[in-house]
């Protein structure tokens, strides 16, 4: 009985072994196959989310680069500070880059700009050196008489009518006159400011543009039509800007316009045509 026992042992032991070397090679397959599935997964949840980038990412148009360009140059120039609103300076910029494209202008690269929405006793004029990126000058500037009191409203391209003229000017050469050291004006605003000559408009000096004059008056004196200076700047501002740089004299007006504030040229001329394709 136990020699019987001894061999069922035997055939159980070579039983198990027998069906153990059938069972692993299958088991080992299940264990290999199994780690190739991760990948491919996660190969695909990388692929969505390259995709979902790809879609997020923003498009950089000429215009939104030219915008870009305009707020830099606001930001380096430090005239938010100083009063100057953004949407004046872009349109003083859109029209002397059209200026500019045009061949209107000298290599002085100075922008001028005059804020007549402000009123006069606040420092309104600005003379923006923008090679280097500076404010040369920053004072105030007077208006027409008929224009208005402290705020200037009513605008004339009219001769006689004692009132200031929007839009673009470029500046020519000086001259002495009644007021002593002036500087001519050409105005390029058809309907808005071309009788510049005709009317006299020029830029000088005037004893009523002061802070004592406001101290007394609670406004400025104001001019025929002339943007009038301090006196203790105008030579240096009429220096300084004399000889084909760019004017602006912006106002609220609901009817200006002006083919100088083109957007497509401004573009072409500040980002350049290779940077437009």
């Amino acid at each position: 009985m136990e020699n019987q026992s001894v061999v069922r042992r035997q055939r159980l032991k070579l039983r198990t072994r027998r069906m153990a070397r059938r069972v692993l090679p299958f088991v080992a397959a299940l264990f290999l196959a199994t780690p190739l599935a991760a990948p491919v997964a996660k190969s695909k949840a990388a692929t969505t989310n390259h995709q979902a980038r790809l879609v997020a990412a923003p498009v950089v148009t000429p215009a939104s680069l030219f915008d870009q360009r305009l707020h830099d140059l606001y930001r380096d120039l430090g005239v938010e500070q100083q009063g100057l609103r953004y949407a004046v300076f872009e349109k003083a910029m859109t029209g002397y880059l059209n200026l500019e494209a045009e061949g209107k202008l000298s290599g002085k690269q100075l922008l001028t700009v005059v804020d007549f929405e402000l009123p006069s006793t606040e420092k309104r004029l600005w003379v923006l050196d923008l090679a280097a990126k500076q404010v040369k000058f920053h004072t105030l500037v007077a208006h027409g008489h008929n224009s208005g009191e402290n705020m200037a409203t009513n605008f004339s391209n009219e001769n006689e009518s004692n009132m200031s003229s929007l839009g673009f000017y470029v500046t020519q050469g000086e001259y002495q006159g009644k007021h002593g050291r002036s500087l001519k004006l050409q105005g390029l605003d058809e309907g808005f400011n071309t009788n510049a000559f005709s009317r006299a408009v020029v830029m000088h000096g005037a004893d009523y543009v002061s802070e004592d004059f406001i101290r007394q008056y609670g406004r400025l004196g104001r001019s025929l039509g002339c943007p009038a200076l301090p006196m203790d700047q105008k030579d240096a501002i009429i220096e300084a800007v004399e000889g084909q740089t760019c004017l602006f004299l912006n106002g609220s007006s609901q009817q200006y316009a002006s083919k100088y504030l083109n957007q497509d040229v401004a573009m072409s001329k500040l980002l350049g045509e290779t940077q437009l394709i």
